[in-house]
Formats: structure tokens, C-alpha cells, sequence
């Protein structure tokens, strides 16, 4: 409240603006009726003026009326009445309720405030949190920070640890602040330093963090915070190599093995990925021999990255002696080490025993890809090791210098041997696909091989191995797929009758594939409420999709649906949001039913952004891409055009989008080969250089914008 004050005078003084005092006759006279006989007496109000010489800003003491003030709150209210009896306040009680509660209110947000800045200690150690945290390190040189979470047992075992570091560090000449921060409830904080376990240490060093990567103990923790803690201090170089034109091969062809990011300075999932690879490189720099891994600037080095068909960021590429290989593993720090450490080893495991092999056969579950040799050094074996670091993202491949297996899987040395495990063969294939290796044998030609024979008749379509699955047409039978012991016999009853369709389309691909696993794809299909036990669908050409009417399942039946597939009968499922009924803004909203009409009408220029509703780069760029559609909206040959790629199929598979928002000129008469929007810049001036550069129809006279 603004009239009240604490001050040096106690608890019992008040301060009240000048005004208020300015005629006290006046304001007495003024005064409640029913209070003069109390309060106000002869019509002044009980009030002395202060020691500071009758000053009539300076603070009054008490009287009578605020005689038998206990608390604060006391004075606070016969303040209220006080100033209700001078007519300053209304009368109405409810009124002076309300401004009561209202002022104790503000009263409570400015001590809330005040106590979220407020830095507490704990056992030696500093509480920080979203509040406090800029103001308390702005002006520290060095800060140590612990980020916990109150149930987590980790940082509970730590605490009395963390507790003793703090003493030790505050006996430092200067001192150093240790501090805590409950990662759980300041996710601010949380958020800003990427923290995704618990208990996390950083290190602050005039403000820039600096990542601890040593054991939670008292002696390193302490070493490491007092070394960063120097005035002479300074981060140690980067251990990712950057690679330029000027140095990309020499490093690249010269590696046995090298992990390459391409990047883009402004991309945010690179800038995330930033500090887990330098940590990778760090750890993998220590393994014998050292896997170095490297970075080039994708925005500034154009000829590497279209070179490497870099087309989105991040991408990490291997490369193994100049050649490079797609990279799929994990994007943390530990994720990269392990997926590094056994991409680095050889790309065939030996097989010692014949028992090996039949388990593979009687339990295994994928292809069992199986090269027979003489030795190490036979010539056939170093082709087979060649094919297989070109596949060994995809496929395990294995090799054997065993005569006794040789004779089991029935072939002599230099031999490549495909097959598959028992649930998957049938009488209607081979059981094995051997492939004789020479001397002048290519590595492709090996590869070609274990491809091609990589699938069975009918084979077992899973999420982890999609790329196995992309050939087109692609015929799928959805159901309770397990071919665990005790639904084997269930899951091959009807994979039979797949069998018995399959072996009359040959130039197409059957699998079966569990309807859990791909429970979106049955929706999109419009097949997850059909009701049937089994349901089956065709994937092909272009992302076009064909659903088989849900009825009784059975050989006949799909045999009816591939057919009518083959002799074009069937109309394509297409995922649509609703046609929009006035679709005449700056922007044309395009969805399934109508890309073929907007996007690829062979009359038009068209400018197409696929974006997805959550995406936060989509959400930055709307207003730039609307003030683009309103700059060209008098060009009657150019659509600028978006669509929600998540609840829409793009019906052309030549619009690949692989992240969001992706940008693609279509332009008139050539829409099979779309033009991708590449630059980092989505503001308006490169998006309009964009259309201009590669518009077939634009009209160079001035319009009127």
C-alpha cells in the first residue's frame, strides 16, 4: 500500500503524502460523522507531527487512533480507517475490503518476486532458478552448477559430495560460487543448457558454458573448476576437424574410416547436435586406432554438399578411403561412439562353429547372408569384406574359413551363400542363393546378389528394416503378426495363403506386417476400423495406395484385389483434409484430393510449401509467405501455394519432403522435376529471387501490389 511504510521509527509510523494534510481542519471537518465522536474528537485527526520539525512529508506518529497496534497487519488496517474517516477512501465496507485484499495482494507478488531473486543457500550451496539465474552470474567470473532432480537417487547419492565442493571452493582465493538447480521446476534453464540427465555439471566461465566431462568426485570436480578458474584460462580447440574444398579429399581419401557432418550455420537441430559431436570426436579421438569425425559448412562449401547430394541438415555421411556410406545411427554422444566403434571394425563376423549356423537357420529371424573362403588372404574374401562395408548398414554379413560348414550349407570355398531361416522358406523358392566369387568378380556384382535374394516369397515387413521394403508395387497383408512359439502356427496359416498369391506375381513384393506396428498406415488406408481379422493393401508408384475392401480374407480373394490392381481397375486411397470452399487468398491452401489440380496443372508456375501445423520454422515463415503470395497475387500464371504435409499425401513421389517447411518451385510444362528451395534466407527477398530466377511465366511488367 502506498501510504504505509516501515521505517526507523518502528512498526507504529505511517508516512502520508502532504496533500492529505495540506488542511487538516478542512479534512477533519470532512471527516465520518460517526467517527468524530471517536477518532476524530474536535474535528482534527490524533496525529503529532514527527521530529523532523513538523515536516508534513516527513513520517507522523501515532495516537490515539492507532493505539494497541500489535502487528503490520494491525496498522495496515487502522491506516485504512483512518484515511476512511478523512474521506480519502470510500465509506462502503465492501469497497474498503476489496482495497484491503487487493493491496495485500500486490504486498504478496512483490514478496514473491522478491524472494524468486533472492539467492538462498543450502548446506554451502547456492539455490538458483529461471528468475535469478542471469542476475546472480552476470558479474561472476567462474560458476559451478549442478542440475538435479529431486527423486532422482544419482544426485541424492551426490549431494553430500556436491555439498563438500562447495566448501572446499568457497575457501578458494577468490571464492567460487557453487550453485544447484532443480532441473524439474526451472525448465527454462533446463531447456537453455540442453540437460537430459541427472545430476548434470557445467562449469560457467564469464558466462559460457563449459561442459564437465569428468567423475562425479570431489578431487576432479574441484581440479577441473579451479583450472577453468584462471585468468589465463581458455577452451581448448575444437577436436571435430572442418574440412574445406581445400582439404576435403586429402583428409576424406586418406581416412580408413571418418565420420563427416555437413551442416548449416543457421539450422537448429545442427546447432543442437553441435556440442554432442564435439564430445564424440573427444572420446573417439582416445580409441585405438582414433576415429577422427569432421564437419564442413554446407552453406559455404556448395560444390561438397551437391557433390554428396546434401540436401537437408544435418547430414552425416561415413566415408572409408574417399568412398561414402549413409550414416543411420543415434545423435548423442554415447549413440555416436558406439555406432562409430562398430562401423570401425570389419564388416563380416567370423563364424567358428557349425552350431552357429543351424541356430541362425532354426531360430533366426533375418536373411543369413554367408561367404565361404579358403583364408584371409584369399582374393574372394577381400571382394566379399568390399560389398559388405557398402551394406552393412542394412544387413549382417558373415564369413567362415570351415570346410565342415562348407559341406553343411553344400558349396565349396569362394563361395557367397543367401538364404533364409526356416519360418521363411517355402516349396515355392529356393532354400539358398549361391553366388560364385573370382577373382575378377566386382564388389557391386556381391552386393547386387545379396539384395536381390534378401527377401523371401513373402516376407516379414518390420519398421526397422523399411528400406528392404522399397520396391514398388508392394502388396502388404495386415494381422497379429508373432512368429514366437505360441502363435507361429497362427501367424503362418495365413502368411500360406499370401504364399499361394505370390508365387504368380513375380515382379511384385509380398510381405505380411503386424497391424499394431503399423497402425497408421492402416488408418490412412482407412482400414482401421474395418472390422476384419486381416487386411491387405497395395503401396505403389508415386506414394499411391490401393486398400482392398474389408471382406473375408482369403487366397481367392487377394488374388482378385492384385489383379484388379494390375489391369488398373483400382482407384488410389488419397489422405485428404477437406477441400477448402473459398480458397482465393494471397496463398492457395492445397490438400490430397487437389495437389494433382494445383501443384501439378502443367499451365502454372507453382510455389509450394509442405509444412506441419507444429512446426515452429513453419510458424516463423507464414507471415513472409503470405506477404509473398500478396506480392505476386497479380500474376495469373504463379500459384504460391502451401500444404500440411502431416494430414495430407503429396501424390508425386518427385516432392520428396524429409523435414519441415520444405519449398519447391513446380514450374509449368516440366513438374516432374521440381526445383527445391535451398537457402538457409526464408525471408521475402530470397524467396521472391527464388521465383524469379526460375519462373517460366512471370509477367515483367510492374504490378500493383
Amino acid at each position: 500500500m502506498g501510504p504505509l511504510k516501515r521505517s526507523a521509527f518502528g512498526v507504529d509510523e505511517i508516512v502520508l503524502p502532504a496533500f492529505l494534510f495540506a488542511d487538516v481542519e478542512a479534512a477533519g471537518n470532512l471527516g465520518n460523522e460517526s467517527c468524530r465522536s471517536g477518532c476524530m474528537g474536535s474535528g482534527r485527526p490524533a496525529v503529532t507531527a514527527s521530529s523532523r520539525g513538523g515536516d508534513p512529508q516527513g513520517p507522523l506518529r501515532t495516537h490515539d487512533h492507532f493505539e494497541g497496534v500489535g502487528s503490520w497487519e494491525d496498522l495496515r488496517r487502522k491506516v485504512i480507517s483512518f484515511l476512511t474517516c478523512l474521506g480519502v477512501f470510500c465509506t462502503d465496507s465492501s469497497d474498503k475490503e476489496d482495497a484491503i485484499e487487493e493491496d495485500e495482494e500486490e504486498d504478496e507478488d512483490d514478496d514473491d518476486d522478491d524472494d524468486d531473486l533472492e539467492v538462498k543457500e543450502e548446506n554451502g550451496v547456492l539455490i538458483l532458478n529461471d528468475a535469478n539465474f542471469d542476475n546472480f552470474v552476470a558479474d561472476k567470473d567462474t560458476v559451478l552448477l549442478e542440475f538435479y532432480a529431486p527423486w532422482c537417487g544419482h544426485c541424492k547419492q551426490f549431494a553430500p559430495e556436491y555439498e563438500k565442493i562447495a566448501a572446499t571452493l568457497k575457501e578458494n582465493d577468490p571464492p567460487i560460487p557453487v550453485a544447484k538447480i532443480d532441473a524439474t521446476s526451472e525448465s527454462a534453464l533446463a531447456s537453455r543448457f540442453d540437460v537430459s540427465g541427472y545430476p548434470t555439471i557445467k562449469i560457467l566461465k564469464k558466462g559460457q558454458e563449459v561442459d564437465y566431462e569428468g567423475s562425479r568426485t570431489q578431487e576432479e570436480i574441484v581440479a577441473k573448476v579451479k583450472e577453468v578458474s584462471q585468468p589465463n584460462w581458455t577452451p581448448p580447440p575444437e577436436v571435430t576437424l572442418v574440412l574445406t574444398k581445400d582439404n576435403f579429399d586429402e583428409v576424406v581419401n586418406d581416412a580408413d574410416i571418418i565420420l563427416v557432418e555437413f551442416y548449416a550455420p543457421w539450422c537448429g537441430h545442427c546447432k543442437k547436435l553441435a556440442p554432442e559431436y564435439e564430445k564424440a570426436a573427444k572420446e573417439l579421438s582416445k580409441s585405438s586406432p582414433p576415429i577422427p569425425l569432421a564437419k564442413v559448412d554446407a552453406i559455404a562449401e556448395t560444390d561438397l554438399a551437391k557433390r554428396f547430394d546434401v540436401s537437408s541438415y544435418p547430414t552425416l555421411k561415413i566415408f572409408r578411403k574417399g568412398k561414402a556410406f549413409s550414416y543411420n545411427g543415434p545423435r548423442e554422444k554415447y549413440g555416436i561412439v558406439d555406432y562409430m566403434m562398430e562401423q570401425s571394425g570389419p564388416p563380416s563376423k567370423q563364424i567358428l562353429a557349425l552350431k552357429q549356423v543351424q541356430e541362425f537357420l532354426k531360430d533366426g529371424d533375418d536373411v543369413i547372408i554367408i561367404g565361404v573362403f579358403k583364408s584371409e588372404s584369399d582374393p574372394a574374401y577381400q571382394l566379399y569384406q568390399d560389398a559388405a562395408n557398402s551394406l552393412r548398414e542394412d544387413y549382417k554379413f558373415h564369413h567362415t574359413f570351415s570346410t565342415e560348414i562348407a559341406k553343411f550349407l553344400k558349396v565349396s570355398l569362394g563361395k557367397l551363400v543367401v538364404m533364409q531361416p526356416e519360418k521363411f522358406q517355402s516349396k515355392y523358392e529356393p532354400k539358398s542363393y549361391v553366388m560364385d566369387i573370382k577373382d575378377s568378380t566386382e564388389a557391386a556384382a556381391i552386393a547386387e546378389h545379396v539384395v536381390k535374394h534378401t527377401l523371401p516369397l513373402v516376407g516379414h515387413r518390420k519398421a526397422a528394416d523399411a528400406k528392404r521394403y522399397m520396391r514398388r508395387p508392394l502388396v502388404v497383408v495386415y494381422y497379429s503378426v508373432d512368429f514366437s512359439f505360441d502363435y507361429r502356427a497362427a501367424t503362418q496359416f495365413w502368411r500360406n495363403k499370401v504364399l499361394e498369391v505370390a508365387k504368380d506375381f513375380p515382379e511384385y513384393t509380398f510381405a505380411v506386417a503386424d497391424e499394431e506396428d503399423f497402425a497408421t498406415e492402416l488408418k490412412d488406408l482407412g482400414l482401421s476400423e474395418s472390422g476384419e481379422e486381416v487386411n491387405a493393401a497395395i503401396l505403389d508408384e508415386g506414394g499411391r495406395r490401393f486398400a482392398m475392401e474389408p471382406d473375408d480374407f482369403d487366397a481367392d480373394a487377394l488374388r482378385d484385389f492384385v489383379t484388379a490392381f494390375k489391369k488398373g481397375k483400382l482407384k488410389p486411397v488419397i489422405k485428404s483434409q477437406p477441400v477448402p470452399k473459398n480458397n482465393k487468398g494471397p496463398v492457395k491452401v492445397v490438400v490430397g484430393k487437389t495437389f494433382d489440380s494445383i501443384v501439378m496443372d502443367p499451365k502454372k508456375d507453382v510455389l509450394i510449401e509442405f509444412y506441419a501445423p507444429w512446426c515452429g520454422h513453419c510458424k516463423q515463415l507464414e507471415p513472409v509467405y503470405t506477404s509473398l503470395g500478396k506480392k505476386y497475387k497479380g500474376q495469373k500464371n504463379l500459384v504460391i501455394a502451401k500444404m500440411d504435409a502431416t494430414a495430407n499425401d503429396v501424390t508425386s513421389d518427385r516432392y520428396k519432403v524429409e523435414g519441415f517447411p520444405t519449398i519447391y518451385f513446380a514450374p509449368s510444362g516440366d513438374k516432374k522435376n521440381p526445383i527445391k528451395f535451398e537457402d538457409g534466407n526464408r525471408d521475402l527477398e530470397h524467396l521472391s529471387k527464388f521465383i524469379e530466377e526460375h519462373a517460366t511465366k512471370l509477367s515483367r511488367t510492374k504490378e500493383e501490389l
